[in-house]
């Protein structure tokens, strides 16, 4: 399916700084960019930096003097998603996980899933299979965690989470990650440009790796699984922030938009009668 992206976002620089962006679509074998347009004004050189692992497209700024900055991104992207039959999605024995996969089975800034085991394991630990057990825990935050716009700032991390029991896109996907940690299932952090969002925004959810590939979940349940168009992913937040600033900057606008540019959509979200899990490597 095709989608055009775009996000604006305007900045007011106090004095000289460096702003690192994080809102190119991010090319993978799934996700192809047909077209791309990022315009800045004033104008300043840009440099790409792509993520060490390809989580992510930096785009690196450094601003001499006070100004009022404006960032326009604007991409038409080609992006398809593979269907995976749930009974393959098994939980993968530690002693199998490919070295890269490792890393996100353990604790995070915001992701504190040492803290959390006995809650994880005493919710969940018993559902069989793997596939069920991450829905579960998916199921669990939508129906207890109250989405609730401003209740948290950009320390809240999943223990906070599950004790206040609000939270924001980020928050969901946060405790959706570690909880599953917690239960030796690997997971991270996925940001990017969702159809069909409202209202429109960048959006936060969790992959779950399972069978061998990264299944997507979603525990808002704001937006289709099918609609989304990766900007990175991570450990958490910390690794795929929209903006990095560095200097006296302060964020007045940001607008986001994600609409279907050709073909038809049917909107997917996990129920116990949908037989497959969605991956998008």
């Amino acid at each position: 399916m095709k989608f055009n992206v775009s996000s604006s976002l305007e900045y007011y620089v106090q004095d000289e700084g460096t702003l690192i962006m994080n809102i190119h679509a991010l090319r993978t074998p799934a996700q192809t960019i047909l077209e791309e347009s990022l315009e800045v004004d004033p104008y300043y050189k840009s440099e790409e930096l792509l993520a060490a692992h390809g989580e992510s497209r930096l785009v690196r700024f450094l601003i001499d003097r006070s100004t009022s900055l404006k960032v326009n991104y604007q991409a038409l992207v080609d992006n398809c998603y593979k269907e995976i039959q749930v009974e393959a999605l098994t939980e993968v024995p530690i002693v199998q996980l490919p070295p890269d996969v490792l890393t996100y089975l353990n604790p995070s800034r915001y992701c504190q899933s040492d803290k959390l085991y006995r809650f994880a394991d005493k919710k969940f630990g018993a559902i069989e299979p793997a596939f069920d057990k991450v829905l579960a825990i998916t199921d669990w935050i939508y129906e207890n965690v109250e989405y609730l716009s401003g209740s948290t700032n950009s320390q809240t991390s999943a223990y906070d989470t599950v004790t206040e029991l609000a939270g924001v896109c980020r928050d969901f996907a946060h405790l959706g990650i570690a909880l599953c940690r917690a239960l030796s299932i690997p997971a991270r952090y996925f940001t990017g440009y969702s159809y069909l969002l409202k209202p429109a925004d960048f959006h936060a959810c969790f992959e779950a790796y399972l069978g061998g590939e990264w299944i997507v979940f979603d525990a808002t349940k704001l937006a289709p699984l099918n609609g989304l168009i990766k900007i990175a992913s991570g450990r958490d937040a910390a690794d795929a922030a929209i903006a990095n600033l560095f200097g006296n900057f302060t964020c007045n606008v940001v607008n986001v938009n994600c609409e279907l540019a050709e073909g038809e959509f049917k909107p997917v979200f996990y129920n116990k009668d949908y037989p497959f899990g969605l991956s998008y490597i």
